[in-house]
């Protein structure tokens, strides 16, 4: 099985609800790290699980519209804590809608929001 995976950093912010979690109960920021790792039991012809370059645009494009914003005010997190449980899901899955590979088998997208913490969602193709 191949694995390619493509890193990137930004700064959004967000805030905690529905708990009692001290300072993450208000807004704050996080130097997000997303990682992208794409499964596969095959190349293509050029010898690539996939372009490289176009998993970078497509992450790319989904990280500009999270970069400098408040989670909490995105549809996409209306009635939902913005954990990074629930961000690396809409992050694999936003992204899954944007990469067509035959080669691809599984997309797994880790978010870190410090060097202590991080989570991950896997989803099979």
């Amino acid at each position: 099985m191949y694995t390619l995976s493509v890193k990137r950093n930004f700064v959004a912010y967000h805030f905690l609800v529905g708990g009692d979690w001290g300072s993450e109960n208000q807004k704050h920021s996080h130097h997000y790290r997303v990682e992208v790792r794409l499964e596969g039991a095959s190349l293509d012809q050029h010898g690539y699980l996939v372009d490289i370059v176009h998993i970078e645009k497509h992450l790319d494009e989904l990280i500009a519209s999270y970069r400098n914003r408040t989670l909490n005010e995105l549809a996409e997190f209306e009635n939902l804590n913005p954990s990074i449980e629930n961000f690396s899901r809409m992050l694999c899955q936003a992204l899954i809608k944007r990469i067509a590979s035959p080669n691809i088998s599984a997309v797994t997208v880790s978010v870190d929001e410090n060097q202590l913490a991080s989570a991950s969602y896997r989803q099979e193709l």
